[in-house]
């Protein structure tokens, strides 16, 4: 995988790390309004840690889980193998609306969205693959300096000026025909930017 290609500060961590910062993917979900029966989409996937969880929790529902890494696609194909309602799209996020092909309720996407260069052009892309009245979930780091953010004795997350207050990224995707609906705190570091498509 060309990584100069990925979103800037991006990468996926080790999962060590990725496990003691989410150790209830499912309940991160479950918060941001995730449940049975929704058509959903894991943006910028990863290795899957919460697309499995999403699975299970929108069963029968679909799961769309689409990264621009082959391998760490892969991985969450292996994850979900046991789910017939996963489907992995190896595509660009910012290319949603020809990768799936029916509208869906919700979009999340995870630790990605401060690295993307032309957000407003992606929430647009998002706005367009959802119902009417459907939400995007967005999970930031909160602005806090780096060194703040530890996991497992160490500083993580990226870099601090990269960092987005919730009404900075209010600012960015609104444009695109979102309302901000809420914002809830969704771990130690993070909170959820949740915007309604009206």
């Amino acid at each position: 995988m060309n990584k100069e290609a990925l979103f800037p500060a991006t990468m996926m961590p080790d999962k060590d790390w990725w496990q003691a910062l989410w150790p209830d993917p499912q309940g991160v979900l479950h918060s941001v309004g995730i449940g049975p029966d929704m058509q959903v989409v894991d943006l910028c996937c990863g290795d899957g840690h919460f697309t499995k969880p999403m699975c299970e929790l929108v069963r029968p529902g679909k799961t769309w889980a689409l990264d621009l890494d082959k391998d760490l696609l892969g991985e969450a194909e292996k994850g979900c193998e046991n789910n017939p309602n996963f489907h992995a799209i190896l595509g660009d996020a910012r290319e949603l609306g020809k990768q799936i092909d029916e509208p869906v309720d919700f979009v999340f996407i995870a630790n990605t969205f401060h690295g993307v260069p032309e957000k407003t052009e992606l929430s647009k892309a998002v706005y367009e693959s959802l119902k009417t009245g459907g939400r995007f979930a967005v999970i930031n780091w909160h602005k806090r300096p780096r060194e703040e953010t530890t996991v497992l004795d160490q500083p993580r997350g990226p870099d601090t000026e990269l960092r987005m207050q919730p009404q900075e990224v209010q600012k960015v995707v609104e444009p695109s025909g979102f309302k901000l609906e809420k914002v809830i705190d969704v771990g130690p570091y993070h909170y959820a930017a949740i915007f309604i498509k009206n």
